[in-house]
């Protein structure tokens, strides 16, 4: 499991690729990882990360909507940055992908 400081890690490097952008779409290969279905997964596509924060061992992405996508990296948890196009390994659970705002 991460600890604290490879969250902080996570967060710096996440503020530099996808603070400004929108997220075009959200993708869940695990149904377990969803803890919600009011509101939808669907309510933050489209919409602007205007926010990253650290919430214990979660990172917190808030969208200018008012919503937030919260998510822990688990035992074995990794935060990947591939470019589009690119294949999802089989361990892959979720993807979100994010389009840049001029």
């Amino acid at each position: 499991m991460p600890e604290l400081p490879d969250i902080v890690v996570y967060l710096e490097a996440l503020e530099q690729r996808v603070l400004g952008h929108v997220l075009e779409r959200v993708r869940i290969a695990g149904p377990f990882l969803l803890r919600t279905a009011v509101p939808p997964i669907d309510s933050v596509q489209g919409r602007k990360v205007t926010e990253l924060r650290r919430i214990g061992k979660r990172i917190a992405a808030g969208f200018e909507n008012g919503m937030w996508l919260v998510f822990h990296l688990m035992i074995a948890g990794d935060c990947i940055g591939r470019p589009s196009g690119r294949s999802d390994g089989r361990r892959t659970l979720a993807r979100l992908s994010l389009i840049r705002v001029r």
